[in-house]
């Protein structure tokens, strides 16, 4: 992995997937940009969050991060995964595939670096929520662990 490479986010990522999924159907971000201190995910989707919304979403997510869920990780065969998960970005001719589980909020493939407990992620504060030509976009910040 990168020399910067920031579990806290990526799993932050993992879990704000899982729950713009759940309230609003829109599918896994199609694009991530996750930094130290700021990251950004891109949804297809019909219009904007209002706040109240973002709320939500917010509270949702520290709601599980303050569960101290497990993050583990399993080798399932590519025909299972093929099942479950979409995998547009698997790479051809693989066997079996890595998926990361955040306690029973969130599974998906996945070959990045994550945190071993949702304790070790730190407040996510959603900095800002944008809409235009049919993106979702949405900032946030972790807080210290």
């Amino acid at each position: 992995m990168a020399k910067d490479y920031q579990p806290r986010m990526h799993s932050a990522e993992h879990m704000l997937n899982a729950a713009m999924d759940r309230k609003f159907k829109c599918g896994r971000c199609f694009s991530a940009h996750i930094n130290k201190k700021k990251s950004k995910c891109d949804y297809k989707y019909k219009r904007g969050m209002t706040d109240e919304e973002a709320r939500e979403i917010e509270m949702t997510l520290n709601a599980a991060i303050s569960a101290n869920l497990a993050v583990t990780e399993d080798l399932i065969t590519l025909e299972e995964a093929e099942e479950r998960f979409n995998l547009e970005r698997l790479p051809e001719e693989v066997d079996s595939v890595r998926i990361i589980k955040i306690g029973d909020f969130d599974a998906c493939p996945c070959i990045g670096e994550h945190v071993d407990s949702t304790s070790e992620i730190g407040e996510f504060n959603m900095v800002s929520h944008s809409y235009e030509d049919g993106i979702l976009r949405i900032r946030y910040k972790l807080g210290a662990v």
